[in-house]
């Protein structure tokens, strides 16, 4: 029996699965969003329990407009998943970001088009700040493990 994940990791390009969990099983979830990128992967990193699904799907075949967030959203609160790292292989704005770097962003530049960008809506109206729209807490912890590493 699987915990709830203390923490979901959501693949970009490049990181289809998440070959570090072990005691894994794939789930599959349905939502009022539909159906989430993939099925999701519950296993142990380090003995904590941890989600990861691919956010392109199994052989990466949707495009940034048609990955289902939502869908992939509300699997994983359904799981109990209180926090999310998402990895993304979408370049950079400056050169000194080079590719293989590791970037801790605290603001979001999104060029996605043709999806709703909210939960909320028909019928349900809600006022969501977005000023400051990443955990800092979450961000300081994945500094001081970046530094303990050998990452750029």
């Amino acid at each position: 029996m699987h915990e709830t994940p203390i923490l979901a990791v959501i693949g970009g390009s490049g990181l289809y699965e998440f070959d570090d969990l072990e005691d894994v099983k794939e789930i599959e979830i349905d939502t009022p969003f539909g159906q989430p990128s993939a099925p999701i992967t519950l296993g142990y990193l380090m003995g904590k329990p941890v989600a990861f699904l691919a956010r392109h799907g199994i052989g990466h075949t949707l495009s940034p407009s048609d990955v289902p967030y939502k869908a992939n959203i509300f699997a994983l609160k359904s799981l109990g998943v209180k926090r999310v790292v998402s990895v993304s292989a979408c370049g950079s704005l400056r050169e000194a970001y080079a590719p293989g770097h590791i970037i801790i962003p605290n603001q979001i530049f999104d060029f996605t088009h043709k999806r709703e960008r909210s939960f909320f809506g028909k019928g349900l109206v809600a006022h969501v700040s977005v000023a400051d729209p990443f955990c800092a807490s979450l961000s300081n912890i994945l500094e001081e493990a970046v530094k303990q590493t050998n990452a750029k």
